[in-house]
């Protein structure tokens, strides 16, 4: 009994000072630079120029720029007849999302024909043929996702056939930081917007002079030649000034 419970105890040391050596282990640190010419990624690599994917595809028109930086397109090698489909065999739809002009995000969506269409041995050969390692987890539902340094790996399932996006992390992040700031200018602005319908401006029509909330008269205006304006332009337009004692 004594010896078993010191084996006992040997085993849990052991286990506390390795479950940190194999949750590192678990983790990917691969990083886009790192990443080979793999077929899978059909001459595409995350970083490249809309002249450099159109020499891949002549065919490739992209949409409008966005405020954020953003612009997207999509190939359809399976539908399209301009485009050579002996490049990419199986392949029913690329999708590419650029930020500042360069390639971001890469989605890649294979048909029924493709050599492989489970979702596990799919994640297998891609992280084979892209020389990542690492645990992967569960991505909506079926599909798995790899996060390493700095992009991500998805694997998924759709229209029959399985599915890769490569993703730069780093990129989304400023995107989103893009996304937040508009939004935080916008509400500054909407709330300097109400702040202004809001003030009362009070005009003396005797003196020509207007008095702001927070810089009232010396003494009360009479009714008759009190008068209200919305904004300080338009007491200004009516040839009112601001009262000396409101500078």
């Amino acid at each position: 009994m004594p010896i078993s419970f010191r084996l006992q105890r040997i085993v849990l040391l052991l286990l506390t000072f390795l479950a940190p050596v194999l949750v590192v282990q678990a983790q990917c640190t691969q990083k886009l630079t790192d990443l080979p010419a793999a077929p899978e990624l059909l001459g595409f690599r995350l970083g490249m120029t809309k002249d450099e994917v159109k020499a891949r595809v002549p065919q490739t028109v992209f949409g409008r720029t966005d405020d954020f930086g953003v612009s997207k397109t999509t190939i359809n090698p399976s539908f399209d007849p301009r485009i050579d489909k002996t490049k990419f065999e199986a392949v029913r739809t690329i999708s590419l999302d650029m930020v500042d002009e360069r390639l971001t995000s890469l989605w890649i969506g294979y048909d029924e024909t493709f050599k492989i269409q489970k979702v596990d041995e799919f994640v297998k050969l891609v992280s084979e043929s892209l020389k990542v390692s690492g645990a992967w987890s569960q991505w909506r539902g079926r599909g798995q996702q790899l996060k390493c340094a700095d992009f991500q790996l998805i694997v998924s399932t759709i229209a029959g056939g399985p599915s890769l996006r490569v993703l730069d992390v780093g990129a989304e992040d400023v995107v989103a930081a893009r996304r937040q700031a508009k939004e935080e200018r916008d509400s500054a602005i909407e709330a300097a917007a109400a702040d202004e319908a809001t003030v009362e401006i009070v005009g003396d029509k005797q003196n020509r002079v207007y008095y702001l909330a927070n810089c009232t008269a010396p003494k009360e205006i009479a009714e008759t030649n009190k008068v209200s304006f919305k904004t300080v332009e338009e007491a200004e337009k009516a040839g009112f000034k601001l009262a000396k004692g409101c500078h």
